[in-house]
C-alpha cells in the first residue's frame, strides 16, 4: 500500500481520502484546521506557505496539491496556488523525499475562450483573469520541477454540501439570464476517482481537462432544475452590461480522460444533480 500526502485537503481533499482509505493505503493530510478530516487520515495541522521540510512524512509516495484560495482575490490566489506550492517543492526537495508522482488540481479558468469554442489540453491558454493566470503560473511552476507530476483542469465542481444552484432555484430567486453561457461540470465524486484513477496511472499524460460528457448552457441547467423542482423562472433583466458578463462560454472535451480509461459516475449534469435533489428533498 502506497503513503500519500494531500497538501490542501478540502471539499474533494477530504473525498479522496476516502477513497485511499478504502483501499487500505495512508494518507497523510496538510490542513490548517484538522477537525472535519475524515477518521484514519493522519492529520498535519500546518499552512502549506509556512511549511517546513521537517514537517512532512519521512516518506511518500504520491503527492496531491488540492489547495484552494481563502477567498476570490489576487492575493489569496497567488498564495494558495505559488507560494504554497512552491514552498512544498522545496521542502520536499530539503527532505529527500521523491514521490513517484505530484498530481496538481487546476481549473478551466486558465482558457480564455468564450465564444462556443471546443477546448482541449492542446488549445491556447492565455487567460485574461488573475486567477487563470495564477493558475497557469503554478501549473508551469510544477511542470518545469525536477518531479514526475500531472495537472487536473476541473471544470465547476458541484455535490453534497454545495448546492447553491438548487437553493437559488427551488426559493425563486434564480433567473434565467438573457446573455446564456456554456458551463463545464465535474461532480466532487467524480473529481475523487479522477484523482486516484491518475495515480494509478503508468504513464500519464502531464496534462488532463476533467469536465463531465456535457458542457451545458447555464439557463438549460437551471430549467431542468426548476421542472423537477416544480418552481417557476424569471427572466433577468439586463440593467446594467456588467450584470449580463458572461463568465462562462467555452466547451471543454474530456476525450483525454476518456481515453486514458476513466469512467464517470455522473457522465452529465442530470445524473449530478438528480443524486443532490434527493438529498436535497
Amino acid at each position: 500500500m502506497a503513503k500519500i500526502l494531500i497538501a490542501g485537503c478540502g471539499y474533494v481533499g477530504c473525498e479522496l481520502a476516502k477513497l485511499l482509505l478504502a483501499q487500505n493505503h495512508t494518507v497523510y493530510a496538510i490542513r490548517r484546521h484538522v477537525s472535519d478530516l475524515p477518521l484514519g487520515v493522519k492529520a498535519l495541522a500546518l499552512d502549506l506557505t509556512t511549511l517546513q521540510a521537517r514537517d512532512l512524512p519521512t516518506d511518500v509516495d504520491y503527492v496531491f496539491y488540492l489547495a484552494a484560495a481563502d477567498e476570490s482575490s489576487e492575493q489569496a490566489y497567488y498564495q494558495a496556488y505559488q507560494t504554497g506550492l512552491a514552498n512544498l517543492l522545496n521542502c520536499l526537495q530539503e527532505a529527500k523525499l521523491q514521490p513517484k508522482r505530484i498530481v496538481f488540481s487546476s481549473s478551466t479558468a486558465v482558457y480564455a475562450q468564450m465564444q462556443e469554442e471546443w477546448v482541449d489540453e492542446s488549445s491556447k491558454t492565455t487567460p485574461k483573469d488573475f486567477n487563470g493566470k495564477i493558475l497557469l503560473a503554478a501549473e508551469q511552476l510544477l511542470l518545469q520541477s525536477n518531479f514526475a507530476s500531472v495537472v487536473v483542469r476541473f471544470g465547476g465542481i458541484y455535490g453534497p454540501g454545495r448546492e447553491r444552484l438548487i437553493q437559488q432555484v427551488a426559493s425563486g430567486k434564480a433567473k434565467l439570464s438573457l446573455n446564456d453561457g456554456y458551463t463545464n461540470r465535474i461532480h466532487v465524486m467524480d473529481c475523487a476517482k479522477v484523482l486516484l484513477h491518475l495515480m494509478r496511472l503508468e504513464s500519464p499524460e502531464t496534462i488532463y481537462l476533467a469536465v463531465d460528457h456535457e458542457p451545458v448552457l447555464k439557463n438549460e441547467v437551471m430549467l431542468w432544475l426548476a421542472s423537477r423542482l416544480k418552481t417557476q423562472l424569471n427572466q433577468m433583466e439586463a440593467i446594467h452590461p456588467q450584470e449580463q458578463a458572461l463568465r462562462s462560454n467555452k466547451r471543454c472535451s474530456n476525450q483525454r480522460l476518456l481515453a486514458s480509461g476513466y469512467r464517470f459516475v455522473y457522465p452529465s449534469f442530470r445524473e449530478g444533480y438528480a443524486d443532490l435533489l434527493q438529498r436535497y428533498s
